[in-house]
């Protein structure tokens, strides 16, 4: 587990708490978004610095949080700073505090920008229970868009999006200054303000509406939300054919919005926080479960609406209990219980049922994501209100999201098996350096492109040659695939083979260049070969259109060596490649790179060369060793955001 300073390191809202909610520490991002200085925010209950209206759902979260060792999540809703509250999906779990031995409370904000949708969630539910219309208002696109509420309101125009200025003209004349004014106004929270309407089924209807600036996540876009109510009104018929029309819209955007979200979601957690956050509301439920089969097992999470013990019960569950979950999930077949009866009375064999029991009032439907003829996926089990059951449509709406969360969870393990596959490949084809190589130290690193595979074609190899010298080499294969990786591994090996030979740089690279060239071979490859001699450390190198060597010392000042070179390999019939002789001074390293490291899209190649030799040059004045300084390298590489394969070889004479 994590130290108590590193949960709090981060950049995303994160505070510690004592079990009965007290705030024993926080981050400075929680303290914005709690709107006030970190020193008045410890010692106070963390839900008494929340509004009214959030507290209820902050002690779900916090009780859920304290018990159980698995996702407890919740959408809430922070004061802010600004002109503009913060929305943050937040989970929290328990800790232990190293120094004291103390259990304690992490609650902390996840990151939900993959699905900002999700977060407007608690809103929209808010503004349907009130009888109010929800728009989120864009006066820089000039432009409003229906987020759902009330029926009647919510279908205030037939389409999900309009244009202010079709808005305004309904607005009767002499309230179409108030109307401006309140879309436009830059408060936290505007007063209401009554304007005349003109629907054209029924005439003029009189509407109030309200405007509040709220920020989707932490450091998340701002939006402009206007909650609209009807101060008129409206015969029951037309309410009742108002909200069908809603209902089915709702419908429809609500499974547009949710297979959105999964198609976006890259990983089983993101996966999973669509499902928890989105899935009670979408289906009309107060709680909602999830599980998903790892290794014939049951892996088990669920929302704060289900009781702890009854999630722990399912988790680690096999697939081949005689129970409802597992059963479900076996054949593909989903069930409904309006009752604790019923689900006694269909399970009679079991009195001591490890599922989330309906209580009185109330009912669950479980349904699978998978159907009967594919593989065992999992399943989602949704609590009920009312011992009803859903409407048929409703139940084929839960269907169709469930199949749409298997094929987004086959689709995630299946990226990740390709994942694991392309890392060990990239694994087996990276050399073993020499263990001792005497007055020398050395070091590699190799990250592979986030673009594609996890594979690519940079290399780097360090190998003893028959005159006593060391043969060291970095280069980079066109490409970030198996292919460029098998390509690689061709250039690689060939080089080794013909400098068992002919041990001298130019001519090894002279060599594979006319193999390539003769194999027709269909990518090039840049590389740079050094002829290292550890008793005197004279050097002789070459270059294949590679970037320049770098040559850090222990005064921390470096050089950028560009060495001679020819056209890269596999191009160019006939190339020779001059060589270059110069001194490895004891107590100084060469830094060998690949172009990921020190280019990118907003680094250019002769910044990138310099950072990293004032990196090298810093390491050896710090009296880092080999190791650690191509770490240091290599993590400048990740902040600057490379889409390129990086290798970096570094060799420091003792």
């Amino acid at each position: 587990m994590d130290t108590s300073d590193e949960l709090l390191r981060r950049a995303t809202p994160s505070a510690l708490l004592t079990l009965d909610g007290v705030i024993r520490s926080l981050n400075a991002a929680m303290a914005t978004a709690l709107g006030r200085p970190r020193e008045q925010s410890v010692g106070h209950g963390f839900v008494d610095l929340l509004s009214e209206d959030q507290r209820i759902s902050a002690e779900s979260l916090l009780a859920h949080g304290a018990t159980t060792k698995r996702l407890a999540m919740r959408v809430l809703e922070f004061p802010g700073t600004g002109t503009a509250s913060v929305v943050c999906l937040v989970e929290a779990r328990p800790v232990m505090d190293p120094p004291s031995g103390e259990r304690l409370v992490w609650v902390h904000s996840l990151d939900a920008g993959h699905d900002l949708g999700g977060l407007l969630i608690p809103f929209q539910l808010a503004a349907r229970d009130a009888g109010l219309g929800l728009w989120m208002c864009s006066p820089d696109e000039h432009r409003m868009e229906s987020l759902g509420g009330a029926p009647a309101l919510a279908a205030l125009f037939p389409q999900a999006s309009v244009p202010l200025s079709e808005v305004i003209r309904r607005v009767h004349p002499d309230d179409r200054r108030d109307v401006q004014r309140l879309v436009r106004s830059s408060a936290a929270q505007s007063p209401w303000i009554r304007s005349r309407f003109f629907t054209e089924d029924d005439g003029w209807r009189v509407l109030a509406g309200q405007t509040r600036r709220v920020q989707l996540g932490y450091g998340g876009p701002e939006r402009v939300f206007a909650v609209i109510r009807d101060d008129t009104q409206s015969e029951t018929h037309r309410q009742e054919m108002l909200a069908e029309v809603s209902a089915e819209r709702e419908r429809a955007d609500g499974i547009t919005a949710f297979s959105s979200a999964l198609f976006t979601a890259a990983t089983e957690q993101e996966l999973q926080q669509v499902v928890l956050a989105r899935l009670a509301a979408a289906v009309g439920g107060c709680g909602a479960l999830f599980a998903v089969v790892d290794d014939g097992r049951l892996r088990v999470s669920s929302d704060a609406g289900i009781p702890t013990w009854e999630a722990d019960a399912l988790h680690g569950l096999s697939l081949d209990e005689d129970r409802p979950l597992p059963c479900v999930i076996r054949t593909g077949q989903a069930q409904f219980f309006p009752n604790h009866e019923e689900l006694v009375r269909r399970w009679l064999h079991d009195d001591d049922l490890p599922l989330p029991r309906p209580v009185p009032g109330t009912a669950l439907s479980i349904t699978p994501l998978s159907p009967a003829d594919d593989r065992p996926l999992g399943a989602w089990v949704v609590t009920y209100e009312s011992e009803h059951p859903p409407s048929p449509e409703k139940l084929a709406f839960m269907t169709a999201l469930a199949e749409l969360a298997g094929q987004a969870l086959r689709r995630i393990r299946l990226q990740q098996a390709h994942v694991e596959l392309s890392t060990a490949l990239q694994q087996s084809m990276l050399p073993t350096l020499p263990e001792h190589l005497p007055g020398l130290e050395i070091a590699a690193r190799y990250q592979p492109s986030r673009d594609g595979l996890d594979i690519g074609g940079d290399w780097y190899d360090a190998f003893f040659l028959p005159d006593g010298a060391v043969a060291l080499e970095i280069g980079d294969a066109q490409g970030h695939d198996v292919d460029a990786a098998v390509f690689m591994g061709q250039v690689r090996s060939s080089m080794r083979a013909i400098a068992a030979h002919e041990p001298e740089p130019g001519t090894v690279l002279m060599r594979t260049n006319e193999l390539l060239v003769a194999m027709d071979a269909p990518r090039f490859a840049s590389c740079t070969m050094l002829h290292l001699d550890p008793q005197d450390g004279q050097v002789i190198g070459t270059s294949a259109g590679h970037v320049p060597l770098l040559h850090a010392r222990d005064d921390g000042s470096h050089t950028i060596h560009a060495l001679p070179a020819g056209p890269v390999l596999g191009i160019v019939p006939g190339t020779e490649y001059p060589e270059e002789t110069f001194t490895l001074e004891e107590g100084t390293a060469l830094v060998m790179v690949t172009d990921g490291v020190v280019e990118g899209p907003s680094l250019p190649l002769e910044a990138g060369l310099e950072m990293a030799g004032a990196l090298a040059g810093q390491a050896l004045q710090d009296r880092l060793g080999v190791e650690a300084t191509a770490d240091r390298i290599l993590d400048a590489v990740a902040q600057v955001d490379h889409l390129d394969d990086v290798a970096v070889l570094v060799i420091r004479r003792a």
